[in-house]
C-alpha cells in the first residue's frame, strides 16, 4: 500500500479502496469487493464512511435494464492524499530563477503572487469594520492552511497568530517569501501598522503578527 501518513492514520480496508479507486477511472460496489475479497455490504460501509469524510464521490449510470449502477470515484479531497511533490517542485523552479534571472527575479515572481492574492484579500475585505477585517484575514489563512487566529489586545490593537507555515519548504530555501507575506498583510490593510513578532523561521512556535489600528 502506499505510504502516506494520511492514509496511514485509516482502517487498512479503506486505504485499499482508496487506492482501488486511484488506480481506476471508476467503479462500483461490487467490483471493489471482488478485487478485495470482502462482501459488497463490507465495501458499502466503508464507502459511506468515505463519503461522509468527503473522500469519494458517487454517480448514477444505467447500464441496460432494471436499477442503476453506482459508480465510484474519489473526490479532489481524496485525490491528494496520494503523495505529491509539490514542495519539491517549487523549490527546484525558485532555484532555476535564482540562476536565471538573480535574486531579483524571485523577487519579481512573490511580487506578481502578492499582486494575485492582493485582489482576493480585498474583494473579502472591502466594505468591513476593522475588526471584522481582521477576523476575515484569519480566516482567509486558515482556508490557505496556516491555521489562523486572532485575538484583541485593546480597542485598537490585534494578533494574528499563525499556528502553521503553509510555505515552510519554500521560506527555508527562500526566506523573503516570508517578507511578502507581510507586505500583502500591510498593502491589504493599508489602515493598519503591521509587524512581525514571532516568526516559525526563527524557531518560535508560531508566527504572530501584531496589528495596529493608525490615528
Amino acid at each position: 500500500m502506499i505510504d502516506t501518513p494520511a492514509l496511514k492514520q485509516m482502517p487498512e480496508t479503506r486505504q485499499k479502496i482508496l487506492e482501488l479507486l486511484k488506480q481506476n477511472e471508476g467503479l462500483t460496489a461490487d467490483q471493489m469487493s471482488e478485487s478485495l475479497g470482502i462482501t459488497s455490504m463490507g465495501v458499502r460501509q466503508h464507502l459511506v464512511a468515505l463519503e461522509r469524510d468527503g473522500l469519494v464521490q458517487y454517480s448514477a449510470e444505467q447500464r441496460g435494464m432494471g436499477r442503476p449502477k453506482y459508480i465510484y470515484s474519489l473526490t479532489d479531497t481524496g485525490d491528494e492524499l496520494f503523495p505529491r511533490s509539490y514542495p519539491q517542485l517549487v523549490n527546484t523552479f525558485i532555484e532555476a530563477t535564482r540562476e536565471a534571472f538573480g535574486e531579483e527575479g524571485v523577487d519579481k515572481v512573490f511580487a506578481a503572487r502578492n499582486k494575485s492574492l492582493q485582489a482576493i484579500y480585498e474583494s473579502r475585505l472591502n466594505e468591513k469594520n476593522f475588526e471584522d477585517k481582521i477576523a476575515e484575514l484569519a480566516k482567509i489563512r486558515s482556508e490557505e492552511g496556516y491555521m489562523a487566529n486572532w485575538e484583541q489586545k485593546d480597542k485598537n490593537t490585534f494578533y494574528l497568530n499563525e499556528n502553521n507555515c503553509a510555505i515552510c519548504q519554500v521560506a527555508k530555501q527562500c526566506l523573503n517569501a516570508c517578507n511578502f507575506e507581510l507586505k500583502l498583510f500591510q498593502t491589504v490593510l493599508p489602515e493598519a501598522e503591521i509587524s512581525r513578532e514571532d516568526h516559525i523561521m526563527n524557531g518560535d512556535r508560531a508566527c504572530t503578527y501584531v496589528i495596529r489600528k493608525k490615528k
